[in-house]
Protein backbone atom coordinates (compact mmCIF):
# COMPACT_ATOMS: atom_id res chain seq x y z
CA UNK A 1 0.00 0.00 0.00
CA UNK A 2 2.88 1.96 1.00
CA UNK A 3 4.71 1.79 -2.52
CA UNK A 4 1.69 3.08 -4.39
CA UNK A 5 0.66 5.84 -2.46
CA UNK A 6 4.43 6.56 -3.14
CA UNK A 7 4.43 6.34 -6.73
CA UNK A 8 0.62 8.27 -6.36
CA UNK A 9 2.22 11.11 -5.04
CA UNK A 10 5.59 11.18 -7.15
CA UNK A 11 2.90 11.31 -10.33
CA UNK A 12 1.19 13.48 -8.93
CA UNK A 13 4.52 16.06 -8.34
CA UNK A 14 5.52 14.89 -11.61
CA UNK A 15 1.86 16.52 -13.04
CA UNK A 16 2.22 19.82 -10.73
CA UNK A 17 5.87 20.10 -12.80
CA UNK A 18 5.00 19.93 -16.49
CA UNK A 19 1.98 21.76 -15.53
CA UNK A 20 4.35 24.77 -13.81
CA UNK A 21 6.44 24.06 -16.89
CA UNK A 22 3.84 24.95 -19.40
CA UNK A 23 2.62 28.07 -17.64
CA UNK A 24 6.01 29.16 -17.61
CA UNK A 25 6.61 28.50 -21.18
CA UNK A 26 2.84 28.58 -22.99
CA UNK A 27 0.87 31.11 -24.24
CA UNK A 28 1.25 34.57 -22.72
CA UNK A 29 -2.26 35.92 -21.21
CA UNK A 30 -1.89 39.80 -20.78
CA UNK A 31 -1.14 42.03 -22.82
CA UNK A 32 0.55 45.35 -21.27
CA UNK A 33 0.80 48.16 -23.82
CA UNK A 34 2.67 51.38 -23.27
CA UNK A 35 2.31 54.68 -25.33
CA UNK A 36 5.09 56.77 -26.92
CA UNK A 37 5.78 60.63 -26.09
CA UNK A 38 3.00 62.86 -27.96
CA UNK A 39 0.48 60.28 -27.00
CA UNK A 40 -1.77 58.68 -24.11
CA UNK A 41 -3.21 54.83 -23.35
CA UNK A 42 -5.91 55.65 -25.94
CA UNK A 43 -3.40 55.39 -29.25
CA UNK A 44 -4.39 51.88 -28.58
CA UNK A 45 -7.93 52.05 -28.62
CA UNK A 46 -8.48 50.10 -32.05
CA UNK A 47 -6.22 47.29 -30.93
CA UNK A 48 -7.58 46.71 -27.51
CA UNK A 49 -10.85 45.36 -28.85
CA UNK A 50 -8.84 42.85 -31.42
CA UNK A 51 -5.97 41.76 -28.62
CA UNK A 52 -9.67 41.01 -26.35
CA UNK A 53 -11.51 39.37 -28.71
CA UNK A 54 -8.63 37.28 -29.36
CA UNK A 55 -9.03 36.07 -25.40
CA UNK A 56 -6.20 38.25 -24.34
CA UNK A 57 -6.38 40.30 -21.18
CA UNK A 58 -5.26 43.95 -22.18
CA UNK A 59 -3.79 46.75 -19.80
CA UNK A 60 -2.60 50.61 -21.17
CA UNK A 61 -0.46 51.66 -19.36
CA UNK A 62 -0.69 55.70 -18.63
CA UNK A 63 3.06 57.36 -18.81
CA UNK A 64 3.98 60.34 -17.02
CA UNK A 65 6.59 60.75 -20.24
CA UNK A 66 8.15 63.17 -17.53
CA UNK A 67 11.42 61.12 -17.52
CA UNK A 68 12.86 57.41 -18.16
CA UNK A 69 12.54 56.35 -14.76
CA UNK A 70 9.07 57.10 -13.82
CA UNK A 71 7.85 55.55 -17.22
CA UNK A 72 9.91 52.27 -16.73
CA UNK A 73 8.04 51.96 -12.80
CA UNK A 74 4.30 52.75 -14.28
CA UNK A 75 5.53 50.01 -17.06
CA UNK A 76 6.51 47.31 -14.11
CA UNK A 77 3.53 48.21 -12.26
CA UNK A 78 1.21 46.99 -14.62
CA UNK A 79 3.02 44.09 -15.59
CA UNK A 80 3.18 43.47 -12.02
CA UNK A 81 -0.73 43.20 -11.87
CA UNK A 82 -1.14 41.64 -14.67
CA UNK A 83 -2.01 37.52 -15.15
CA UNK A 84 1.38 35.95 -16.74
CA UNK A 85 2.85 35.26 -19.02
CA UNK A 86 2.67 38.87 -20.85
CA UNK A 87 3.05 40.30 -23.74
CA UNK A 88 5.10 43.70 -23.59
CA UNK A 89 4.28 46.13 -26.13
CA UNK A 90 5.90 49.67 -26.68
CA UNK A 91 4.91 52.43 -29.17
CA UNK A 92 7.44 55.11 -30.12
CA UNK A 93 9.01 56.35 -27.50
CA UNK A 94 8.30 53.26 -25.12
CA UNK A 95 10.19 51.31 -27.09
CA UNK A 96 13.07 52.65 -24.74
CA UNK A 97 10.46 52.25 -21.71
CA UNK A 98 9.92 48.12 -22.57
CA UNK A 99 13.81 47.85 -23.42
CA UNK A 100 14.14 48.71 -19.55
CA UNK A 101 10.84 47.18 -18.37
CA UNK A 102 10.85 43.83 -20.72
CA UNK A 103 13.76 41.80 -18.39
CA UNK A 104 10.73 41.41 -15.82
CA UNK A 105 10.52 37.51 -15.45
CA UNK A 106 6.60 37.56 -15.92
CA UNK A 107 7.59 38.96 -19.35
CA UNK A 108 7.20 36.40 -22.66
CA UNK A 109 8.03 38.40 -25.72
CA UNK A 110 8.46 42.33 -26.64
CA UNK A 111 6.56 43.88 -29.53
CA UNK A 112 7.77 47.29 -30.64
CA UNK A 113 5.58 49.34 -32.72
CA UNK A 114 7.29 52.09 -34.97
CA UNK A 115 9.55 52.31 -31.81
CA UNK A 116 12.93 53.11 -30.74
CA UNK A 117 14.73 49.51 -29.62
CA UNK A 118 18.36 51.06 -28.25
CA UNK A 119 20.90 48.82 -26.64
CA UNK A 120 22.34 48.66 -23.09
CA UNK A 121 24.06 52.21 -22.18
CA UNK A 122 22.72 53.92 -25.30
CA UNK A 123 19.83 56.64 -24.90
CA UNK A 124 16.92 57.98 -27.59
CA UNK A 125 19.61 60.65 -28.62
CA UNK A 126 22.23 57.96 -29.41
CA UNK A 127 20.00 55.71 -31.26
CA UNK A 128 19.12 58.58 -33.82
CA UNK A 129 22.60 60.36 -34.09
CA UNK A 130 23.51 58.01 -37.15
CA UNK A 131 20.24 58.98 -39.31
CA UNK A 132 19.60 62.72 -40.55
CA UNK A 133 17.03 64.66 -38.64
CA UNK A 134 13.50 64.62 -40.47
CA UNK A 135 11.72 67.56 -41.30
CA UNK A 136 9.20 67.44 -38.57
CA UNK A 137 11.00 68.21 -36.09
CA UNK A 138 10.65 71.64 -37.05
CA UNK A 139 7.10 71.21 -35.69
CA UNK A 140 8.04 70.43 -31.94
CA UNK A 141 7.41 72.98 -29.70
CA UNK A 142 9.35 73.36 -25.90
CA UNK A 143 7.86 75.14 -22.86
CA UNK A 144 9.51 77.21 -20.16
CA UNK A 145 9.69 73.82 -18.27
CA UNK A 146 11.69 71.49 -20.95
CA UNK A 147 8.44 69.63 -22.11
CA UNK A 148 7.68 69.04 -25.85
CA UNK A 149 4.95 69.01 -27.50
CA UNK A 150 4.34 68.95 -31.89
CA UNK A 151 2.16 71.66 -33.24
CA UNK A 152 -1.48 70.69 -34.66
CA UNK A 153 -0.04 71.31 -38.12
CA UNK A 154 2.62 68.50 -37.14
CA UNK A 155 0.38 66.19 -36.24
CA UNK A 156 -1.71 66.47 -39.28
CA UNK A 157 1.08 66.61 -41.63
CA UNK A 158 4.38 64.23 -40.08
CA UNK A 159 3.02 62.25 -36.68
CA UNK A 160 -0.43 60.95 -37.63
CA UNK A 161 -0.41 61.91 -41.50
CA UNK A 162 -2.46 58.81 -42.68
CA UNK A 163 -5.52 59.19 -40.46
CA UNK A 164 -8.81 61.03 -41.04
CA UNK A 165 -9.12 64.85 -40.22
CA UNK A 166 -11.22 63.76 -37.40
CA UNK A 167 -8.83 61.22 -35.86
CA UNK A 168 -5.83 63.55 -36.13
CA UNK A 169 -8.05 66.53 -34.34
CA UNK A 170 -7.97 63.83 -31.35
CA UNK A 171 -4.37 62.88 -31.45
CA UNK A 172 -3.66 66.73 -31.35
CA UNK A 173 -5.74 67.07 -28.37
CA UNK A 174 -4.51 64.19 -26.78
CA UNK A 175 -1.11 64.85 -26.79
CA UNK A 176 1.24 63.96 -23.48
CA UNK A 177 3.60 66.60 -23.43
CA UNK A 178 7.07 64.89 -23.53
CA UNK A 179 10.60 66.00 -21.03
CA UNK A 180 13.61 66.63 -23.38
CA UNK A 181 15.38 64.84 -20.23
CA UNK A 182 13.53 61.42 -21.77
CA UNK A 183 15.95 61.71 -24.86
CA UNK A 184 19.24 61.43 -23.33
CA UNK A 185 18.32 58.52 -20.62
CA UNK A 186 20.37 55.70 -21.32
CA UNK A 187 18.62 52.16 -20.61
CA UNK A 188 20.77 49.84 -18.28
CA UNK A 189 19.46 46.74 -19.86
CA UNK A 190 18.20 45.56 -23.25
CA UNK A 191 15.36 43.11 -22.89
CA UNK A 192 15.43 42.79 -26.78
CA UNK A 193 18.60 40.53 -26.15
CA UNK A 194 16.96 38.16 -23.85
CA UNK A 195 13.42 37.44 -25.06
CA UNK A 196 11.55 36.94 -28.40
CA UNK A 197 11.13 40.20 -30.08
CA UNK A 198 8.88 41.45 -32.77
CA UNK A 199 8.81 44.76 -34.33
CA UNK A 200 6.40 46.83 -36.63
CA UNK A 201 8.68 48.94 -39.53
CA UNK A 202 6.54 51.46 -40.19
CA UNK A 203 7.71 52.59 -43.87
CA UNK A 204 6.28 56.18 -43.79
CA UNK A 205 7.19 57.52 -40.30
CA UNK A 206 8.16 60.71 -40.43
CA UNK A 207 8.90 60.96 -37.25
CA UNK A 208 11.43 58.00 -36.92
CA UNK A 209 13.80 56.97 -39.77
CA UNK A 210 12.23 53.78 -40.90
CA UNK A 211 15.58 52.75 -42.04
CA UNK A 212 16.53 53.11 -38.25
CA UNK A 213 13.59 50.62 -37.83
CA UNK A 214 14.61 48.04 -39.89
CA UNK A 215 18.07 48.25 -38.93
CA UNK A 216 16.99 47.60 -35.63
CA UNK A 217 14.88 44.57 -36.70
CA UNK A 218 17.63 43.27 -38.29
CA UNK A 219 20.00 43.85 -34.94
CA UNK A 220 17.66 42.21 -33.01
CA UNK A 221 16.63 39.17 -35.09
CA UNK A 222 13.19 40.28 -34.55
CA UNK A 223 9.95 38.63 -36.10
CA UNK A 224 9.62 42.14 -38.15
CA UNK A 225 6.82 43.61 -40.50
CA UNK A 226 6.78 46.76 -42.85
CA UNK A 227 3.71 48.25 -43.14
CA UNK A 228 2.96 51.65 -45.32
CA UNK A 229 2.12 53.28 -42.37
CA UNK A 230 2.57 56.87 -40.69
CA UNK A 231 4.21 57.32 -36.99
CA UNK A 232 1.03 56.00 -35.28
CA UNK A 233 0.67 52.53 -37.02
CA UNK A 234 -1.43 51.21 -34.49
CA UNK A 235 -4.75 53.30 -35.57
CA UNK A 236 -3.94 53.30 -39.63
CA UNK A 237 -3.11 49.64 -39.52
CA UNK A 238 -4.85 48.46 -36.52
CA UNK A 239 -5.27 44.77 -37.94
CA UNK A 240 -1.96 44.13 -39.07
CA UNK A 241 -0.61 45.50 -35.56
CA UNK A 242 -2.96 43.30 -33.74
CA UNK A 243 -2.14 40.19 -35.47
CA UNK A 244 1.51 40.52 -34.49
CA UNK A 245 0.66 41.19 -30.82
CA UNK A 246 -1.60 38.26 -31.24
CA UNK A 247 1.50 36.20 -32.91
CA UNK A 248 4.12 37.08 -29.95
CA UNK A 249 1.65 36.04 -27.59
CA UNK A 250 1.59 32.36 -28.68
Amino acid sequence: MMTILSTAALLLSSLALSTAAWSADGAAKTVVLVHGAFADGTSWQKVIPRLEKAGLKVIAVQNSLDSLENDVIATKRAIKNAEGPVVLVGHSWAGVVITEAGTDPKVKSLVYVAAYAPDKGQSLEDVTSKYPQLESRKEYVKDDDGFLRISDQGIKKYFAADLDPESKAVVAATQGPFHVRCLSAKVSEAAWREKPTFMVVATKDQIIPPQLEKDQAKAANAKAIEIPSSHVAMLSHAEEVSDLIIQAAK
